[in-house]
């Protein structure tokens, strides 16, 4: 009966060698580095661009045997050539370089009550609760009207002010408590606080200093000299003005860096890692893969793509033709004579997107057979969607049988799951919008505790053993 019963494995189990160990701790103090650094779309792609052009990949194009094109900053298209060609089909890693957060709104500075506060607009899946009364820090790009682009960062230096949500004291608090926890937290008073000091008013200094001081503030805020003050320092840090910020993207993001978590130091936490971990273990995985020196059968691609969490809407998103034209640029390129069609039909994808893991505190809620668990590898899920299946790719047998050869053969724990119970909620990801094409595609990554919160878990051992399965599919026959 053991022999014919299958048991995912633990893969600390699995990799517990001092060279695994070994392993296991540089890649994750690389990613814990990835994830502290790269905060929003722009930042990823940046850290991208930075390391497939260290690693001699073309820029902007697929004139060689390797090469990437990004747009706006937010999505890139990276490939390498296989010695079969195009033709025989792609080997596709997709992921998705936006997370749930709060973004400023296109006119945010406002003040009342004493204080200046930025207002937001939440983007994506978020629990609303979860960003109140935290240290948040401003990433993001102000494009001037000249055309000039400024970066900008802040709360993330060491003894760098940081921002906040602040919350109602529980003395106030009866009545939202008897509220129901979707309307106790509204949307509009998610107002971040950036400043308190007024702007000095030499005329009011002077008549005070004479006995007078017919222009006090009397608390009604009319003259807003707070957020004249908090204008004159973005002038003079940034060189912009109140309506440069129509043409900003600011993001409010949990300030500080990704850290591990535990006594023994076996998990990973950060803000991001749904679905960064994904990007950041594809690359690493096609440029470990550029060591080998026998050529891979099949072209190796990477997709990152944006507004996944919103529905990949955009120029950037999954829905877009971004994605289309590389491809065709790619085939161009290295075989003229292949068909778009027929490349789509052979081609194989991952959709890698992270798994929700078993809450040890909320198991009532997964279906335990069919559920993912931390430390047991990378998490394959046949379909997506809710309920009923609605909006799912449902992954054909055939496809899922060759995956689990390929993981198999390789030695990878690997795990098969479900999104929570059929009637508790479902999700959605990428992974139809590329099964129209006809390529045979599945959701895979590594199960995640808390996701879509500002502080998400991992473990190392997944990270690791995530790292091998993209590596043993890009290099499968």
């Amino acid at each position: 009966m053991d022999k014919l019963a299958f048991t995912p494995k633990n893969c600390w189990d699995v990799y517990n060698s001092k060279k695994d160990e070994a392993e296991i701790q540089k890649l994750s103090a690389r990613y814990l580095d990835f994830l502290t650094r790269c905060k929003t779309e722009r930042e990823t792609v940046d850290y991208l661009t930075e390391r497939l052009t260290a690693a001699g990949f073309d820029v902007g194009g697929f004139k060689y045997g390797k090469g990437f094109k990004s747009l706006q900053g937010k999505a890139l298209f990276a490939a390498r050539r296989g010695s079969l060609g195009p033709s025989a089909g792609l080997h596709l890693i997709l992921a998705h370089t936006d997370t749930p957060r709060l973004d400023l709104k296109q006119r945010p500075l406002q003040e009342q009550s004493g204080v200046a506060q930025a207002k937001t607009h939440y983007y994506g899946g978020i629990r609303k609760y979860q960003w109140f009364a935290r240290p948040l820090a401003l990433h993001g790009v102000v494009i001037k009207d000249d055309g000039t682009s400024v970066k900008v960062t802040l709360g993330e230096k060491p003894g760098e002010p940081v921002f906040a949500i602040s919350d109602l004291l529980p003395h106030l608090a009866a009545k939202q408590m008897d509220q129901p926890l979707r309307s106790a937290f509204e949307a509009e008073k998610m107002n971040l606080i950036i400043g308190h000091r007024p702007e000095a008013d030499k005329t009011a200094a002077k008549k005070t200093a004479a006995g007078k001081n017919d222009n006090a503030d009397s608390g009604t805020g009319k003259q807003d000299k707070i957020k004249s003050n908090i204008l004159r320092l973005l002038n003079e840090k940034y060189g912009i003005r109140e309506e440069d910020l129509y043409s900003a993207e600011l993001q409010a993001v949990p300030a500080g860096p990704a850290l591990e978590v535990g006594l023994d130091g076996s998990m990973l936490g950060g803000f991001g890692q749904d679905d960064r971990i994904n990007v950041f273990l594809a690359l690493e995985a096609m440029l470990s893969n550029l060591a080998d020196k026998s050529a891979t059968p099949h072209t190796q691609c990477l997709v990152f793509l944006d507004k996944e969490e919103i529905g990949s809407e955009g120029s950037t998103g999954a829905k877009s033709r971004f994605f289309e034209y590389c491809v065709q640029d790619l085939i161009e390129a290295w075989e003229p004579k292949a068909r778009f069609s027929e490349v789509m039909l052979k081609s194989r994808a991952l959709s890698a997107d992270v798994h929700a893991a078993t809450d040890p505190d909320w198991q009532d809620l997964h279906e335990k057979l069919n559920a993912a668990l931390v430390g047991y590898g990378p998490c394959f899920c046949k379909f997506t969607g809710s309920r009923g299946k609605y909006e799912a790719n449902d992954a054909h047998p055939e496809y899922v049988a060759w995956l689990r050869g390929v993981m198999n053969k390789a030695g990878i724990p690997w795990q098969m799951a479900e999104l929570g119970k059929v009637d508790s909620g479902g999700g959605g990801t990428v992974a139809m919008y590329f099964a129209n094409y006809g390529i045979n595609i599945i959701d895979c990554g590594p199960p995640v505790l808390s996701m879509h919160s500002p502080f998400e878990l991992t473990s190392k051992a997944d990270l690791y053993a995530t790292w091998l399965a993209f590596r043993a599919f890009l290099n499968a026959k």
